[in-house]
Parts: structure tokens; sequence; C-alpha cells
């Protein structure tokens, strides 16, 4: 009998591959993550290490030929060390080398010139020492500033996990209005003035999220998990129905009795409970002391 399944590659166009964001924790974060994650890891990041040509054809100046313009990107290698520095999107290119024309080309290298440099961040007040390239110090100079760079920059661009916290940092500062800056009131005012506008961007959650990696997000979610669903003892529930019965004990031998003094054990706690009501639990305690 024959199938009418489609198959070979017809097979697959039915079907989506899975993400992290499909199965797992991963499902359950909330979209103001997703947009951070869409932001720097899904987004294109700009041009460093080529020159992207504008239009969609070229002609060759040599034979005149007409070819279309294909602006691929060169791999670059973001070794761990580029998290702990801000890079300005630079990283470690892999390639071959010919250094004699006689001689047969060979592996080599391009690493960016890293050098330690301090910068200070006006809405933290703070100067820092990080690793920098000599693009990252023009990009800071170009945009005024080293928190105007962090602000305007998208995640894509800034990559490193350093850049993203101080950013998320700063975002904290500016929405909590530059506590840093309380003893002086005036440059507290010029800075949310100059900087509050990077806020439009954003909302509450979003700053909450911005900047994590996917395993510190995954350990915020469970602990928002752990503190929603808190587990209580049970034996903290038993002595709160215990308590419950002895009250509810006392207040039937009252309205018994025509006393009218029930309500009174409403606000007593375990230990003042009289011992008449809790009489039966002493008879069937092996510890409990033997009136003679």
């Amino acid at each position: 009998m024959a199938s009418s399944t489609p198959q070979g590659a017809k097979l697959l166009n039915g079907f989506r591959r899975l993400t992290r964001f499909d199965t797992g924790l991963g499902s359950q974060l909330p979209a103001a993550y997703k947009k951070f994650w869409k932001e720097w890891k899904q987004t294109t990041p700009a041009a460093v290490h080529y020159i992207p040509k504008e239009g969609k054809w070229e002609r060759d100046v040599l034979t005149a030929e007409v070819r279309p313009i294909q602006n691929l990107p060169i791999p670059v290698i973001f070794p761990p060390e580029s998290d702990e520095g801000i890079w300005g999107g630079e990283g470690v290119v892999k390639g071959f080398q010919k250094r004699q024309q006689t001689k047969r080309r060979v592996p080599h290298f391009w690493v960016p010139v890293l050098r330690r440099s301090v910068v200070k961040s006006e809405i933290l007040n703070e100067y820092m020492s990080v690793t920098v390239t000599e693009r990252t110090m023009n990009l800071i100079h170009d945009n005024f500033g080293f928190d105007h760079y962090l602000l305007k920059t998208p995640a894509c661009d800034l990559r490193s996990t350093l850049a993203l916290k101080l950013k998320r940092k700063l975002l904290q500062s500016l929405q909590a209005g530059c506590p840093e800056l309380a003893d002086n009131p005036t440059k507290q005012k010029e800075i949310l003035d100059e900087y509050k506008k990077y806020l439009d961007q954003f909302t509450n959650e979003e700053i909450e999220w911005y900047g994590l990696t996917f395993n510190e997000a995954i350990s915020k979610l469970k602990e928002q998990i752990k503190a929603e669903n808190a587990i209580v003892p049970l034996k903290i529930e038993f002595r709160r129905q215990l308590i419950e019965q002895l009250r509810n004990a006392k207040l039937k031998e009252d309205d018994e009795s025509g006393k009218g003094k029930g309500g009174d054990i409403q606000n007593l706690s375990a230990d003042e409970i009289p011992r008449e009501s809790s009489s039966w639990l002493s008879k069937i305690n092996p510890f409990a002391k033997k009136e003679t």
C-alpha cells in the first residue's frame, strides 16, 4: 500500500525546530526576557570586520561583468575573555595568510589590540577600569560619554556580558532616580534630565530581565516559583488545626454552661488554652504527668 505522506525534504516543511524557549522552564520565561534575547542573539549586529556594500548589483571595473552583491559576514570567534571586557564588537578572526610569494599560505589569527583603560559612569558616579579596544574608545567619544554609548547601543553590538550588566545597572539606577547622586541634588536632577529619555524604550519588567544570561534567567524564574509556592511544614498546619479544635471545644463547653465567655479564647495562644479543653489529649499522651 502506497503511503500518502510526503517523503524527503517535504516531510520537514510541517515541523518547526524546537528552541530553548519551547521546552522546560524556558517556556515559562516572560515575554520581557524573550524580547531581550531576540535583541541580543537573533538581531544582526553591525558590520565590524568588513565594509558592507550598498545596492543589489555591482559591475566589475575590468571585465564589465554584472554580479549580485553578497554581504556575507566574516566568521568571528568571541573567546570567554571577551565577556570580561568591552571590545566594541571586535573578536578573533581565523584565516590564512600568504607571507611569501613562493610559499604556501599558513593559518593565522587576527586578534584585536586590547588595553586597560579607565572610564567614568556619570549615572553611577563611579570610575571603572575595564579592558577595551581602540574601537571601543572611539565609540565612547562618538557618543559623547560612556553611559550614552551603553544606553544607545543594542545588545547585539555590545555582545559582552560585562557591558550588558552595566547597561542593566544604568537602567535600574535611572529607574530609581539615581540614588548614587543623592548627596548632590543639583547634579542628580541634571543627570536625570539628560538620560531619562532612555527609559521610554523599556518597561519596568523589561529592565528587570534585561542583561541576564539564559542560565541566570532560569535561576531567577526558579526563585520566583519557589517564592510563590512556599512549602509550609505539616507540623505548623497540624498545630493550627489542633488549636482550632480546642477553641471550638471550649466555645461549645461555655455555651452549654451558659458562661458566655467563649469569645475570649479566640485571642489566646496555644500555651494559654485551659487545661480542661485539652484533657482528652493528655489521656492519650504516654509522656504526660499523671495526676495523683
